[in-house]
């Protein structure tokens, strides 16, 4: 709590200073300024500016009454400064924009996958799966999207990247045909959408069709900087070694050590002791630039717009990229005065680039080659090697397809809509490596998948007002949602040579009658135990039924009422249906008790309650018990097989699943309040929640005696609690000068409240869930130092202190016996840290002087942990040396000085104990920080520019520098460049410095 008290005390002391006084100078301008500046008051805030009924109507048939603004606490900003961010996915532009809101960016490759939460995470994140079914959902005028299901994730050894393209889904979103984005939290405002907003919602509104003609354009170039780095060779890394040779060999001579690497033994080698000078072929100063062109147009009766854009971000590191090029179509038909149809197509292509990385090679190939030595620091060296990834090709594409048709009919009182949704996201990886880059063994991959949601909306509604006090509304509503997952994947080595590469999804082998294919590729050139094929398909539908009642009495009181019935798939058949009842009220006590007050110009209280169901993300948990076995063929290291022949083999890996699981579900309360002060010049929005999940599915260890691994158990439960602050304050606003400012933030704490049988704690890999402490922490030894001799060891009843059973000696790490046995293995680590932030959020100001604006943008996490896991690896060098296995592979940045070396004990590495073990908080850093994310300044020329011929309603010039500073305790890259686990491992791509400058124009 100390860091929320703190940023609140900063804020406070600002707008309290600049606003002191200043309040009766502005007295006569409050009718003019209520709705200028700030879009999180508590009526503005979640309304988007139209200009005609056809377009209120396009946006929202049947729209939302005005007892909704008062009842929940959802926050809506227009993205016309968002769309100033040269970002390429959503979450890029919505980080640090709404509190509650968290997101993550592991890696600045553009186009890679991040990570959103809202208010918390919902569930221990052991795996991707978990990452997935944590996700708020994403709604695009209605379409609630689709994303890649982890399924694909089963037939993976290493959980590195999703099989396929592992785009972003989100990465199809120009900010630029957004009109508004609102972020609902609460279950007042969640529970319309059903059991898919379990975790929150991100809702877009496009731009839609004004009867005016209206032409955009919209643009921006810029540079994205490489970053300084420190390169090393072989002559440091042998310096850096040769410190633990002086301290544990008898000669200090690592030359005597016949298990020496071959690379660092030689130091007339040039190859790895000479230049090291590979940065300039590996960093690179990278172009990015945006064009969108909008066009809108008709009349109040039929009405059109349409948008071209194309975006180009290049990655400052391994060749990466994305390109995007859209295309948006909305239209709006009004035949007769009742009857509206409407209806809207985006279409998306996204092509990326992705790194090079020999981990993610490996991973996705399924073989190790000899690793004993790794990239030479070389550039010549290098750039040859660069070379052979030219003979081949690594081709990965998305095409996004969504759009809806809506019929509304608008009989007064009485108001009718049928919605049909699409969305398509379908993705293409074609690889191919030549021989040279695996050792004679060449590569050839073909994916190809799809996900797609379709969905059938029908909503009626009835508005009715009594005696002018009494206002009703009254909405039903049913929906149901068709979803298919499915993906084709073949891989194959020891092509005939690297010029052949084919098509491994539509070569057929056999005949249908099984017998060989006389035109199939020559099976000398490509034999077919070498090829193998991976399909798989997956299917949900979700049916739901939901009736709303609002109520409001002289807009003082406000109550409502939602109650819903989901049926899904995906449940077992005895539970196949959920009911969820949400309950919510508010009071304005502006109206009630503080009319005449003239210091507040509004005060809401507000509180809700209620239940909603959670989906169960696969539908194998609906299907009772069953195993999962591997089948495969001998040299595959995913699959197994006897003799060349698939077979079925235990484990079976997914886990035991048994009868009688019911839904998992979240209850929530929330209790805010919103706030207007000195003429609306001071706004503040708070909210308390609670968040409550029931029922959770968990993995636990068990059956093991039947080839299971895990029994797939009901019965974990997991609480999130905190706060939400959003404060905006319009500090200083005349003709000449002008500044606004604001802070959101999120106060967040989980805990795990039960496990499955009543059990206390479970260990799951190298994570400990015990009921009662938080689920973010990590299981860790206590590291004190180093014992520098053998006197200093404890030794109790003649035995020295032992690590596991074996005898602890100088030179070993001091790890703190928690329990006093004498020995020290599990039972005494300890949950230390957080992987999430204690405090997170954004603070903005905007500067204007004249036709001048400056906008300044700072980015926060606070009370956030991490796990320096590169630099364990580094320290860790005796046991990464040589083997053929993941763990030892070595990326061209190996020769880059990263972290501080200085703060490691000089432990000894030949030790069995493996002293720089990564599961000790010797690793465990800080990793708090601030950003100045962006500043931005901008001129208006609408009126230099227009005339007669051109009549211009804005003509605007910005320039922008994103990422500009980072300000934190931590030794790595960067406090962001980790993912969902906490862990460094030191393999996410700078994000980078840019600066570009931009037009926005409108006729």
């Amino acid at each position: 709590m100390r860091y929320l008290w703190l940023c609140l005390v900063v804020f406070a002391a600002i707008t309290t200073c600049a606003l002191t006084g200043l309040a009766k100078g502005n007295e006569g301008k409050k009718g003019k300024m209520k709705h200028a500046v700030f879009n999180n008051n508590v009526y503005a805030r979640r309304d988007t500016v139209v200009k005609d009924s056809l377009l209120k109507d396009s946006i929202n048939i049947i729209k939302r009454h005005t007892i909704y603004n008062k009842l929940t606490d959802s926050v809506s900003k227009k993205p016309y400064d968002l769309s100033k961010f040269p970002g390429v996915s959503l979450q890029q532009l919505l980080k640090g924009q709404f509190a509650g809101l968290y997101i993550q960016e592991p890696s600045g490759e553009p186009g890679s996958v991040q990570n959103m939460f809202i208010r918390g995470v919902p569930m221990p994140l052991l795996s991707p799966r978990d990452v997935y079914q944590s996700q708020p959902l994403v709604v695009l005028d209605g379409i609630p999207l689709v994303t890649e299901h982890p399924f694909a994730y089963d037939i993976q050894l290493y959980n590195y990247n999703r099989m396929g393209t592992a785009t972003n889904p989100f990465a199809d979103i120009d900010m630029n045909n957004i009109a508004s984005v609102e972020v609902l939290k609460d279950l007042a405002a969640t529970a319309i959408y059903g059991p898919r907003a379990v975790n929150g919602v991100i809702i877009l509104t496009s731009k839609t069709p004004v009867a005016a003609k209206s032409v955009t354009f919209d643009s921006y170039v810029g540079l994205a900087q490489r970053p300084h780095v420190t390169t090393i060779n072989g002559k440091y890394e042998n310096a850096f070694r040769q410190r633990f040779y002086d301290l544990y060999t008898t000669n200090g001579r690592y030359s005597d050590d016949e298990n020496y690497p071959i690379y660092l033994s030689d130091s007339l080698n040039n190859v790895y002791s000479g230049k090291s000078d590979w940065s300039d072929l590996y960093y690179r100063n990278a172009v990015v630039y945006g064009i969108n062109f909008g066009i809108s147009g008709g009349t109040d009766r039929a009405n059109f717009r349409f948008s071209l854009g194309d975006l180009k971000n290049e990655g400052v590191a391994d060749g990466t990229g994305l390109n995007r090029y859209s295309a948006m179509f909305n239209i709006n038909m009004k035949p007769i005065k009742w009857l509206l149809f409407s209806a809207m197509v985006n279409a998306n292509r996204v092509e990326r680039q992705r790194n090079k990385y020999l981990r993610d090679r490996f991973a996705q190939i399924n073989y190790f080659p000899d690793l004993s030595a790794p990239l030479p620091p070389n550039k010549d060296f290098y750039a040859d090697y660069l070379e052979q990834y030219k003979k081949g090709f690594d081709n990965n594409k998305n095409n996004i397809i969504d759009g809806y048709a809506k019929i509304g009919i608008d009989l007064g009182k009485f108001k009718f809509v049928t919605t049909f949704n699409v969305d398509y996201n379908e993705g293409y990886r074609d690889v191919f490596y030549a021989r040279t880059l695996l050792q004679g063994n060449s590569y050839a991959s073909n994916y190809f998948g799809f996900s797609q949601r379709i969905m059938a909306d029908n909503r009626v509604t009835y508005d009715l007002t009594i005696n002018k006090v009494h206002d009703f509304h009254f909405e039903l509503g049913q929906s149901t949602q068709w979803d298919i997952y499915k993906y084709s994947n073949a891989y194959a080595y020891k092509g005939v040579n690297d010029y052949i590469k084919i098509n491994l999804l539509v070569s057929n082998p056999k005949n249908p009658d099984g017998s060989d294919n006389p035109d199939y590729l020559n099976t000398t050139a490509f034999p077919r135990e070498l090829t193998y094929r991976f399909l798989d398909k997956t299917k949900d539908n979700l049916v739901s039924f939901y009736a709303k009642t609002d109520y409001s009495f002289k807009g003082k009181y406000f109550l409502s009422a939602t109650v819903r019935a989901d049926g899904s798939s995906n449940a077992q058949p005895t539970s196949r249906w959920f009911y969820s009842p949400v309950l919510s009220a508010a009071w304005s006590i502006k109206k009630e008790l503080l009319s005449n007050n003239t210091i507040i110009s509004d005060l809401v209280l507000r509180a809700s309650a209620g239940r909603l169901g959670r989906l169960n993300a696969f539908d194998n948990y609906a299907q009772g018990p069953q195993y999962t076995a591997s089948v495969g063929y001998t040299g595959n290291l995913t699959v197994p097989g006897y003799n060349g022949f698939g077979v079925l083999t235990r484990p079976y890996s997914t886990g035991w699943v048994g009868y009688g699981i019911p839904w998992s579900y979240s209850n929530q309360l929330n209790l805010g309040t919103d706030a207007s002060l000195l003429n609306n010049r001071l706004h503040l929005s708070v909210d308390w929640y609670l968040k409550q999940e029931k029922n959770l599915l968990i993995g636990i260890p068990a059956f093991a005696e039947y080839g299971y691994k895990q029994s797939i158990e009901s019965g974990m439960a997991v609480n999130n609690t905190g706060i939400d602050v959003s404060i905006s304050a319009n500090i200083i606003q005349s003709r000449k000068f002008g500044w606004t400012s604001s802070l959101n933030l999120n106060h967040n704490t989980n805990k795990l409240k039960a496990l499955p049988r009543g059990l206390k704690q479970i260990t799951i890999d190298n994570k400990l869930l015990k009921v009662g402490s938080p689920v973010d922490q990590y299981w860790l030894l206590t590291n004190d130092g180093i014992y520098k001799s053998e006197s200093e060891i404890p030794v109790v009843n003649g035995q020295p202190l032992k690590y596991n059973g074996i005898a602890l000696h100088a030179g070993d790490p001091r790890w703190r016996d928690i329990n006093g046995d004498n020995v020290i293995d599990n039972n005494d680590k300890t949950l230390k840290g957080h992987s999430l932030p204690r405090i997170s959020g954004g603070y903005d100001n905007i500067f204007r002087y004249g036709n001048w604006n400056l906008n300044v943008n700072l980015y926060f996490n606070l009370g956030r942990d991490l796990i320096h896991q590169e630099m364990a690896n580094r320290f860790d060098f005796i046991n990464r040396e040589g083997n053929s296995d993941v763990n030892s592979v070595k990326e061209i940045t190996f020769w880059e000085k990263r972290g501080d070396y200085s703060k490691y004990p000089l432990y000894n590495p030949w030790s069995t104990v493996i002293p720089y073990r990564v599961d000790q908080d010797l690793f465990l850093e800080n990793a708090s920080f601030l950003k100045l994310r962006t500043v931005s300044i901008g001129y208006d020329l609408t009126k230099a520019v227009r005339s007669k011929k051109i009549k211009l309603s804005r003509f605007y010039v910005y320039a922008t520098a994103n990422n500009v500073f980072t300000i934190t305790p931590y030794t790595g890259q960067d406090p962001e460049l980790v993912n969902y686990d906490g862990y460094d491992t030191g393999y996410g791509l700078p994000i980078p410095r840019t600066y570009t400058l931009g037009v926005k124009m409108e006729l």
